[in-house]
């Protein structure tokens, strides 16, 4: 007897024991908080789209990172043609740039002529007359003297205007930038001149 007694007391322990869990759960307000913020519809749905995004084969991320490449290639293309800073390549991208394409685009420079003119003095130099020859070979050293004059002045002005227009930028290489480009027939330029000859920078 005593052991029908002991047993039933546990069962009726049991239900009075796990009752309250069960009220509890039943009586939560649906209007409480759940001790976890729910997600926003947007950032979960972000959440779902990188999931379903993210590469699963070694194959499809090469893939997926050719075509990335491709991408920013031509919206660097189409930066360079139109000037647009946010997708230029790093060694155009900046004010000071920028500022020194500027102010080679803004007037003539005998360096961007050089192309032509070497050319001119080639087909000279080929003609068998000495006298041509000679006259080519003169060409020749004047062209080089009159760069390098005129490379001279435009770094001296342009590091004048740098330093007074960005004091307190980072203008290592700016001068060297503008030169090489000075060196290249206008149209050819790239980013494409954003000023017309003789416009202040």
């Amino acid at each position: 007897m005593a052991f029908v007694f002991r047993s039933r007391s546990k069962d009726e322990k049991a239900p009075a024991a796990k009752a309250p869990v069960a009220e509890s759960a039943s009586s939560r307000d649906p209007e409480a908080p759940k001790g976890r913020p729910t997600p926003k519809r947007a950032v979960a749905q972000s959440q779902r789209r990188s999931v379903m995004n993210t590469p699963t084969t070694r194959k499809e991320a090469a893939k997926r990172s050719r075509e990335e490449r491709r991408a920013n290639m031509e919206k660097q293309r189409q930066a360079l043609a139109s000037g647009d800073e946010r997708y230029l390549p790093p060694r155009d991208k900046g004010p000071v740039r920028k500022y020194a394409r500027d102010f080679v685009d803004s007037r003539f420079c005998v360096a961007e002529f050089f192309l032509p003119m070497a050319v001119l003095i080639l087909v000279l130099s080929l003609v068998r007359v000495a006298q041509l020859q000679n006259i080519a070979l003169l060409l020749w050293l004047v062209v080089i003297v009159l760069i390098v004059l005129d490379s001279i002045v435009t770094g001296f002005r342009l590091k004048k205007r740098l330093n007074e227009r960005f004091p307190d930028e980072h203008k290592k290489g700016a001068v060297a930038y503008a030169l090489m480009r000075s060196l290249q027939m206008r149209r050819l330029r790239l980013p494409k001149p954003q000023v017309k000859r003789g416009e202040r920078p």
